[in-house]
């Protein structure tokens, strides 16, 4: 009797838990935590001001909580009138932002913080990090962090080659206004390219890299332009017609994905831009799988 009851016991333990799956939902998966960095050391966009309320506003709807950082410097530091470096920052960036910055809207970027994200969104000009950070930076991403960059992410960190060499390219120039152009999608199959179509006209600020570290034995080109639809003075035309739009890449255990759009407020608000950009950043998280080989090692 007593090994009767232990048999109805087990069996009534294997019928709960075979309708438990159908009974009790699965705990929804949590967001990524993905930080914004605006630091505007050069030119201030005003469309980092869309960026941020854009992202904030559909983020946590695609799987992010997003954090904003619009100074990352010391926000304590005096210059030689007394003006704190947060306030003259601040009165910089007010301009085209209509945004202040208070020390709540400050951050520093080093290994101590980078534990609180799951990847970084640079939408930045001048020098964000010290080089201290930069090797805090590099390392977090080899350790399985996501790096990412929106437009003057590459005009940003030129004092050290380590950046150019993350991020995968540095601005060099682009022509003056708008751009419209069509797209050559290269990886249609790769999650950033979500949104476009091959030939697709698309308006914006259109980069032109630097050289080096520009290169397609680096990095995986998923979107560019089709050069006989870029109307630039011959003068600053790459020699080898090579325009790229957005790319991707691994360090280490860690990835790295880049748009060059995003200058125009505009594109912050586009499905298509929006598209493109989290399927980026799913790449980026380990949410979507996507190819990340050298277009330089590819057969076409």
């Amino acid at each position: 009797m007593r090994n009767l009851t232990f048999l109805l016991a087990g069996a009534a333990l294997v019928a709960f838990g075979a309708l438990r799956p159908v009974t009790a939902a699965d705990p929804p998966a949590k967001n990524k935590r993905l930080l914004l960095v605006t630091h505007s050391g050069g030119f201030v966009h005003g469309s980092v001001a869309t960026a941020e309320q854009v992202l904030k506003e559909i983020g946590p709807k695609n799987g992010f909580d997003v954090t904003c950082w619009r100074f990352t410097g010391d926000p304590d530091a005096k210059d030689k009138s007394g003006k704190t470096a947060l306030q003259a920052y601040s009165d910089k960036f007010r301009g085209p932002t209509k945004l202040p910055v208070e020390k709540e809207n400050c951050g520093r970027i080093n290994k101590d913080t980078l534990k609180n994200f799951d990847v970084v969104l640079f939408f930045t000009t001048g020098n964000p990090l010290t080089k201290d950070e930069l090797a805090d930076l590099r390392e977090w991403v080899k350790a399985g962090g996501a790096l990412t960059g929106t437009h003057c992410a590459t005009d940003t960190q030129y004092t050290d080659t380590v950046y150019g060499d993350l991020i995968g390219a540095y601005f060099k120039i682009h022509p003056p206004g708008l751009q419209k152009i069509k797209i050559k999608v290269e990886d249609p199959k790769h999650p950033a390219a979500a949104g476009f179509t091959d030939g697709m006209d698309y308006q914006d600020e259109m980069y032109i890299f630097k050289d080096a570290p520009y290169s397609r034995g680096r990095l995986h080109i998923i979107l560019s332009i089709q050069p006989d639809t870029f109307k630039i003075d011959p003068k600053i035309a790459r020699a080898d017609g090579d325009y790229a739009i957005s790319w991707c890449r691994e360090e280490g255990k860690g990835k790295v994905f880049y748009t060059s759009f995003g200058h125009d407020p505009k594109v912050w608000h586009d499905e298509k831009f929006q598209k493109h950009l989290f399927g980026g950043l799913k790449w980026a998280t380990g949410q979507l799988p996507g190819d990340a080989t050298p277009s330089g090692a590819q057969k076409n």
